[in-house]
């Protein structure tokens, strides 16, 4: 078991931006926290990390109606910094899922 890296900061490229809410950032965050927590038991079966990919990812989903309430909207910095934050979560735990693999349910 290996606890994730103390020093990477999740969706820093979101919190930088003022753009994004942060209250919605930190839901984003919690999604991916739930994989992290997995990770950190260390589960290794593929098809159970993509489980809570998809669902995770289903989860920020539903946060676009959100984001658009309060004048922003998941695109591109967003896109770039959750592809960049689950990259280095799957990196961190040598999971063997590609990026766009992990996050193939996003509709944003």
């Amino acid at each position: 078991m290996k606890d994730f890296d103390p020093n990477y900061k999740l969706l820093s490229e979101m919190y930088q931006d003022d753009y994004y809410p942060v209250f919605l950032v930190d839901k984003v965050k919690d999604e991916l926290q739930k994989v992290i927590q997995l990770l950190e038991t260390g589960e290794k079966d593929i098809e159970t990390i993509q489980e809570l990919l998809d669902e995770a990812v289903c989860g920020i989903n539903d946060l676009q109606e959100a984001f658009d309430e309060n004048d922003s909207e998941l695109e591109t910095v967003a896109r770039e910094s959750i592809a960049a934050s689950v990259a280095y979560i799957l990196k961190w735990f040598d999971i063997p899922i590609d990026t766009e693999e992990a996050i193939r349910e996003r509709d944003w």
